[in-house]
This record gives structure tokens, sequence and C-alpha cells, in this order.
């Protein structure tokens, strides 16, 4: 599977994207962004995926070993994005969140480029210092300052849910570029801690929290999306109410076509849509570290598997939402909600993932290394 894995990793893909623009064209017409314009969403979408596609032939054809001499350039990019949001009247503010930046009417979200941006860096960085892995400064200080540079950024917009996505991603690859577990449990207590203040400081939060523990009660007010969400699977049943034929998408359900996209997908198409979507997103899984894995180099190991641990848990994170076992955190399901910064980074992560495969080492049976049996010893007499 090794040698051939960009193709099942593209057809799942494909599938995710025409899996959201078909729910996107259920959902979207309802929605009131664009002065009420119809599928006025799904043309914007569009707008996104051919982006988003350019941007994946690109890096699919641009050697990824570049974006290591890159590194620094792109971390800087993307921190100055970031912390350009916080200055008055230049970030977008949208449901009481600053998180976009506009250009001529076209928003960006830079938090979403800056999880790549943190991946290539930390890859770069424990490829660079592969000898210095084990030690205090070089294989846990410094580099928890790279991620917590760009994850402070990121929870300071009031988006938790991205900041715990770039801290796991940041921790995924400290544990497989082998920092001690003594210094990733101090990790681990750090990024606790900061969320823990995140949730005491940060208005709703704690509500949030609450409302996934006892739904009946809060289901009218901070627990209204993960009610109706539950709803909206539960009345799909196996086989669905039909496409297009969801109730709960008519102003039920806020945000059915982005961050819960995922139950009007159980009601409308019931259980085999959704396990579809599910074994889609393990498909990339199993494919992404199939292609890291056969790198051939630390760099690209290590930057293939950062990049499908970060699809992979933003689709756990996404569903675990939306079926009311996580808190709501606001991200949305890679491929299949809308929202153009999204696709566009996905699209890019795949990019570099079929880049890597294409340059990684495939050896075949006739290649492989002759291991001899070692004959059984007899005793001399």
């Amino acid at each position: 599977m090794a040698k051939h894995a960009s193709i099942p990793l593209l057809i799942a893909v494909c599938l995710l994207v025409a899996l959201g623009l078909t729910m996107l064209a259920s959902t979207g017409y309802f929605v009131e962004e664009g002065g009420g314009e119809d599928y006025f969403t799904l043309r914007k979408q569009l707008v996104g995926l051919a982006l988003g596609t350019v941007g994946c032939i690109f890096f699919a054809l641009l050697d990824y070993n570049v974006l290591l001499r890159w590194r620094w350039y792109l971390f800087a990019i993307a921190t100055v994005a970031l912390a350009v949001i916080y200055i008055p009247g230049v970030g977008v503010k949208i449901n009481g969140a600053t998180r976009w930046l506009s250009f001529g009417g076209v928003r960006l979200q830079p938090s979403e480029l800056a999880k790549i941006a943190l991946a290539i860096s930390l890859a770069a960085w424990f490829s660079i210092h592969e000898l210095k892995t084990k030690t205090f400064w070089h294989g846990f200080v410094l580099p928890s300052a790279i991620a917590i540079l760009i994850v402070g950024l990121i929870g300071g917009e009031v988006d938790l849910g991205n900041a715990l996505l770039a801290a796991l991603i940041a921790a995924g690859i400290m544990f497989v570029a082998g920092t001690r577990l003594f210094y990733l449990a101090l990790t681990g207590a750090l990024i606790a801690g900061a969320l823990a203040a995140a949730v005491k400081y940060t208005p709703n939060r704690w509500q949030r929290i609450l409302a996934v523990y006892d739904l009946e009660k809060y289901k009218d007010t901070w627990g209204l999306q993960q009610w109706v969400s539950k709803l909206a699977i539960g009345s799909g049943g196996i086989e669905g109410q039909g496409l297009g034929a969801s109730r709960m998408k008519l102003y039920y359900l806020p945000e059915a076509h982005t961050d819960f996209v995922f139950p009007i997908l159980g009601e409308e198409l019931g259980l085999y849509g959704t396990a579809g979507a599910v074994l889609m997103f393990v498909l990339i899984v199993i494919t992404g570290m199939c292609i890291s894995s056969y790198a051939p180099n630390r760099f690209g190991k290590l930057l293939g598997f950062a990049i499908t641990l970060m699809l992979g848990l933003e689709a756990l994170l996404n569903m675990g939402v939306t079926t009311a076992l996580l808190p709501n955190k606001g991200l949305p399901l890679p491929f299949v909600s809308y929202g153009s910064s999204s696709l566009i980074a996905a699209m890019v992560a795949v990019g570099i993932l079929i880049n890597i495969h294409r340059q990684g080492v495939h050896l075949t049976r006739d290649e492989l290394p002759v291991i001899r049996k070692n004959r059984r010893w007899t005793p001399q007499l």
C-alpha cells in the first residue's frame, strides 16, 4: 500500500470535498450570508476549492525539503499574520471573536495556515537538532517556545479549538521526535494550565463545558447547538431522511453549514453517510502515516506525521463536538465544512503529503536485503 498511498489519499480527499459541496448546496441555501443571495456560500466555497487545488498542486510539485530552508520565513509570516489581528480596526470580528483578516472582501483566517507553519518549524527543528533531542534546552525549552508563541497568539483570539489543536500537534511532534517523557509531562502541565486559565477568564467557556454533561438542562442556552445536533443525527437513523430533507438546518441548528455540518450529514444520509465520512478520514490517517514512514529523511517523516495528525485530530475533535462528547470548540470538519481558509489549508497539507510520497523510498521484494536464517546450534563433542 505504501508505494501507491497517494492514490487512496486523493480518492478519500476528493470524496470528502464532493460530500462537502453537496452538503453545502443542501444547507447553504438557507444561510443569510451574502444578503440572502441563493447559494452564495457554495460559490465562495468553489472559489476556495480552486485556490486550494492550485496550492495542492504547487506543494505536490515543490520539493518539500525547500520548506526546511523556508521554515523561519514561514514561521515569521504566520506570527505576523496572527499578531496583526490584534491591531484595532484590522481584525474582522464575527460572532464575538476576532480571528479573520479581510482583503478586498475576502476573509482569511491566519490560524489555519499557522498550524502548518508550526508543523514545518518543529519538524525542521528536530531534524536539524536530532542529536540534541534528549537535552533539556534543544529538546524541550526552545521547541516549546516556538509552539507557545503560535498557540498563545491563536488562543488570544478566543479560538481555543485551534489553540488546543496546535498544542496537540506540537506535543505529538515532540513525542515522536524523542523528547524525554518527563519534559513532555511538563509540556502537558503547561498546556493544561493555559487551557484552565483560558476557560476561567474567557466568557462562556465554562458554561460550554457544563453543557456537555447536562444537555437537557442547557438545551435552550449554551447546549443548544449540541442538543439540536444530537436530534439531527438521531432522526437520520440508518438510511437518513434523504438528501436535502433536513429539518434542523431550517434555522434550528446554528452554523449548520460550517462547524455543525456533520449532524446534517447524519440527518440526510443517515449512518451510511456518517460512517462513510469517518472511513474516509481513517483512510487519510492510514495513508498519511504510511507516507511519513517511507519518507527519505527525518524532516519528511516528522512533517508527514504532523500534517496527518493535524487532519486526523481536527476531524476527530469536530465529530466529538457535534456528537456532544466534547465541549463546543468551533473547529470545522476538514474538506467538508464551509470555510475557504480551512479548505485551502487542508488542500495545501495534502499537497505536501503527496510530495513526500513522490520522494519516498519504496523498495521491491527483490531489492530488500536478504536475511539469512540462523542455523541451529549443535554442541561440539
